[in-house]
């Protein structure tokens, strides 16, 4: 696995860590969608779109589903699943960079 892989790993984690708290204090609030940060690979994006909590959690059922805006998806990468206007839902389909998002994924299971 190259370090390429690494980062884009790192960096779609991240902001899914960061989208979570969004979604836990949309909740709090009883709203039904927020304002997410885009998932994607650039480092420096800090797009946001509007998601339905519902479609939110429908995406983090998988460690490998992220949210991007659309035309941000990186198909060297990923595959797009579904598009709904402003963003789009994808599945890391490269093997390494799979690996290590459902590793850092803060939903995932450790526990066996």
């Amino acid at each position: 696995m190259g370090r390429e892989e690494e980062r884009i790993a790192e960096i779609e984690s991240l902001f899914r860590d960061v989208n979570e708290h969004i979604a836990e204090t949309a909740e709090r609030f009883d709203a039904d969608r927020a304002s997410f940060y885009c998932e994607c690979d650039d480092s420096s994006c800090y797009e946001r779109v509007e998601v339905p909590l519902d479609d939110f959690e429908e995406v983090r059922g998988e460690s490998t589903h992220f949210i991007v805006r659309a035309g941000h998806e990186n198909e060297r990468f990923e595959r797009i699943l579904v598009r709904q206007g402003r963003y789009a839902i994808v599945e890391k389909v490269h093997r390494a960079v799979a690996a290590i998002v459902a590793r850092l994924d803060p939903r995932a299971d450790t526990t066996g």
